[in-house]
């Protein structure tokens, strides 16, 4: 993105370019209302319309009337305009707001009726950025809106609107309100010893020390559940040939986009597709059914689907329930270890040959009483009982769902108060804030003057602040805009 130059005023189309009910062309700038005016024609009556001035209408008001074309007069579309007078806007800039026709040609013949009579167009996100260069959000407000558009489940969407709304400003800004009071008192002091005292001093810098790394720690923390929020959950689906699993994948997603056949091995290949659970979104995969053969392409797909299995955030284990367990299902399982596991037992339908006693024998077996120690701590007491299923009549596809959103989501998260880091950027920000933090707790241990304190103590500080955007960073700023659609 190229420089802003912020006394030019800007346009862009603020909906879909697709076939609608309305579409919306936003102005913002010194030159808003000059230019709305030069394209606006309020309607009189029933036949006449006459040339407006738009500073003179009253803040937050709609307009019935007609764009022109400024160059020919020939109106263009019939229209509603909103004016938004400074600084009760998004940008805090007058702004214009004009409701058309939601066609295509019509939104770009009003965009390019606007251009011509004034404004540049905006680049990607640069509303958003004026917002930010104007002082209405912070920086991690700015990112919050891009995850709005961008969510993609519930979770998601929910934690933006926290984070739109404050929540993570207000944790980080409390943390750094700590630290540089740190920093005065310590500067005070060295300034006016003769008044001040450090008598005390290194015992209550060391429980606020601890303090704000736990409060960064736990930030960090909620990284991974962030990612997942973000992301979703990578699901992979492994079992047996034919034991069910390209029929699983088909009754989650509610229509038939894998193949399933009698013959044992017919997906080849790893299939990924997403789908919305209780708020959440599972990356589906689909993969070929884990056995010893002989076949050069079966034995690809086999090595693929252990891939798949070993970067992935779930593993669904699918037994067919009508057949006896064998040593293929051992290799499975050898497979799954150190991941988050859910059996199901499947072919409900179909006369039981292998129950969850039966299963959960051999699942104790494999892993041993050291299972859910050595595995990380998501595998609880659950991973040991199988749920019984059939992908064809969807029968226990509810538990699996309870059982995933229980796995991954406590209702921590989904509290209207729990602050959830869901940006990669913000993460790295927090892990070098925590590492300057216990540089000033390994400097007391030392016994080094406390003026050594504050070199760790400011790094921790502006760190924190390139998460608000407090410590501005032209190409970091530049890159975050720069992913915003057109508009926004």
């Amino acid at each position: 993105m190229s420089r802003i130059t912020e006394n030019e005023t800007i346009a862009a189309i603020a909906t879909a370019l697709s076939p609608s009910g309305i579409g919306i062309v936003r102005i913002s700038g010194p030159e808003a209302f000059a230019v709305a005016g030069r394209v606006f024609c309020a309607a009189r009556g029933e036949t006449g319309q006459s040339e407006c001035h738009i500073a003179q209408y009253n803040s937050h008001t709609v307009h019935y009337g007609y764009i022109v074309d400024p160059k020919t007069g020939r109106t263009i579309d019939e229209v509603l305009m909103l004016v938004l007078k400074a600084p009760h806007t998004y940008t805090r800039e007058d702004t214009i707001e004009i409701d058309c026709h939601g066609g295509v040609l019509v939104t770009k013949r009003v965009l390019e009726a606007v251009l011509e009579a004034g404004a540049r167009l905006a680049e990607p996100g640069e509303f958003t950025k004026r917002a930010y260069l104007n002082g209405r959000i912070d920086l991690s407000q700015a990112e919050a809106v891009a995850g709005i558009i961008s969510a993609k489940n519930d979770l998601a969407l929910r934690n933006s609107v926290r984070q739109l709304r404050g929540r993570e400003r207000e944790e980080i800004s409390q943390i750094r309100g700590e630290i540089l009071r740190e920093i005065a008192q310590i500067e005070a002091t060295l300034d006016d010893p003769e008044h001040l005292t450090f008598d005390g001093f290194d015992e209550v810098m060391t429980r606020q020390t601890e303090g704000q790394i736990r409060r960064i720690r736990k930030l960090i923390d909620t990284a991974e559940d962030g990612r997942r929020i973000r992301e979703g959950i990578r699901t992979v689906i492994v079992g047996r040939p034919n034991a069910g699993k390209s029929s699983l994948l088909n009754a989650l997603l509610g229509e038939d986009r894998a193949i399933v056949t009698e013959i044992p091995g017919t997906t080849r290949d790893t299939l990924m597709e997403e789908v919305r659970m209780r708020g959440i979104t599972l990356l589906l995969v689909d993969t070929a059914g884990i056995r010893a053969t002989e076949d050069t392409v079966e034995r690809i797909g086999v090595e693929r689907a252990r891939t798949a299995a070993s970067e992935a955030d779930l593993i669904l284990w699918v037994i067919d329930g009508s057949e006896p367990l064998n040593e293929d299902d051992k290799a499975i399982l050898a497979v799954c270890a150190g991941k988050p596991l859910i059996a199901l037992l499947n072919k409900s339908d179909l006369p039981v040959v292998t129950d969850a006693e039966t299963l959960q024998s051999m699942m104790a077996e494999c892993f041993g009483k050291q299972s859910q120690e050595d595995t990380n701590d998501r595998i609880d007491e659950n991973m040991f009982a199988p749920i019984t299923i059939s992908a064809k009549t969807n029968e226990g596809l509810e538990q699996l769902e309870e059982r995933i959103t229980s796995l991954f989501f406590a209702e921590r998260i989904a509290a209207d108060e729990e602050c959830v880091i869901t940006s990669e950027r913000h993460r790295q920000a927090l892990l070098e804030a925590e590492t300057s933090l216990k540089k000033v707790r390994e400097t007391m241990a030392a016994g080094m003057p406390e003026d050594f304190y504050t070199i760790d103590l400011t790094a921790a500080y502006e760190t924190l602040g390139t998460i608000l955007g407090e410590q501005p960073d032209e190409d970091v700023i530049n890159m975050i805009f720069s992913e915003f659609c057109l508009g926004k």
